[in-house]
């Protein structure tokens, strides 16, 4: 959640839109001149976004394809589920990013039941590698698929609706206790890339675990993210999205909006509530109100992003 609220309003709108966010209820976020504001639960977000009509991508993330512990015999089968919910959705979105862990083991099979099933969105996806996903020796199976036109270990740039987008690469020479890097080739890559790039363009920057510090401790944040957010300072919308946690958490710094994603697999727990991270079980019913997806709108021309997570159930 935001680090800026301040005073007793302010601890109250937290507390509710925790409560509200592991209940499962979607909510809708627009963000207008770096202020985060929330419009409503899922229902009434998804009006709101129909009624402001831009263009809109879908993030997913953690799939954990082949996974099949207790938390979720069924990793494979919940995520159908996420495609399922996108499919139903009233308005087809642009495209579809996946921030990492499509995998659990890096397996040739893994890789395989998952793109069977995401190819069923019959969406664009654009994808960032998870380090479960660069398992296999020799890191083949993930470049052979998603890797082919990438920069070094795989980042890359495009645009779509006059918003630039970056994928990076955090997850493949991770520091002490787990935390990301990008290295100095990625950073002078990623400065080089913005290079020219007009101020008021929209900017989102997508890899799998956090650019900012969540909780160092158990290595979820990005040990040179600060010198990559420095690049983006002097843009006036910046939307950082990542998964990696498994579960929804924001933060807004001036310009920047930093936002993760609920995994289609697994929840982890709260930083700080477990003696480590790694999958949580939950009795089955509420399984779904912890997994799901995340909409996001930008209206062109407007410093305005619209953020709706939307949970399996709930």
């Amino acid at each position: 959640m935001s680090g800026h609220d301040h005073g007793d309003d302010g601890v109250s709108r937290r507390k509710v839109l925790e409560c509200m966010t592991w209940a499962g209820t979607g909510v809708l976020w627009t963000i207008t001149g770096g202020v985060p504001r929330s419009l409503g639960i899922i229902d009434s977000a998804q009006a709101a976004t129909a009624a402001t009509p831009g263009m809109t991508f879908l993030q997913i993330s953690d799939s954990h394809v082949g996974f099949d512990k207790p938390a979720n015999p069924n990793a494979l089968g919940t995520l159908e589920e996420a495609v399922g919910k996108i499919n139903a959705m009233p308005a087809k979105p642009s495209f579809m990013i996946h921030t990492g862990d499509i995998t659990h083991l890096s397996k040739a099979s893994e890789f395989d039941n998952a793109d069977r099933i995401i190819s069923q969105s019959k969406l664009d996806v654009h994808y960032v590698p998870g380090e479960h996903d660069f398992l296999d020796e020799e890191v083949k199976f993930y470049r052979e698929r998603y890797g082919r036109g990438t920069k070094g270990a795989g980042w890359y740039s495009f645009d779509a609706g006059g918003v630039h987008f970056v994928g990076l690469v955090n997850v493949v020479d991770l520091k002490a206790g787990g935390l990301g890097n990008l290295g100095a080739e990625q950073l002078a890559w990623l400065e080089d890339d913005l290079r020219g790039k007009s101020k008021s363009t929209p900017i989102v920057l997508f890899a799998h675990i956090p650019l900012w510090t969540v909780y160092p401790e158990w290595g979820w944040g990005t040990e040179d993210g600060g010198r990559a957010l420095e690049h983006v300072k002097g843009f006036g919308s910046v939307t950082v999205l990542n998964g990696h946690i498994h579960q929804v958490m924001q933060k807004v710094e001036g310009n920047v909006t930093f936002h993760t994603a609920r995994s289609t697999a697994f929840p982890q727990p709260a930083p700080g509530a477990a003696p480590s991270p790694g999958p949580m079980k939950v009795e089955d019913a509420r399984l779904r109100s912890m997994l799901g997806v995340a909409s996001i709108n930008f209206k062109q021309n407007e410093q305005r992003l619209a953020i709706i997570d939307t949970p399996l159930q709930g």
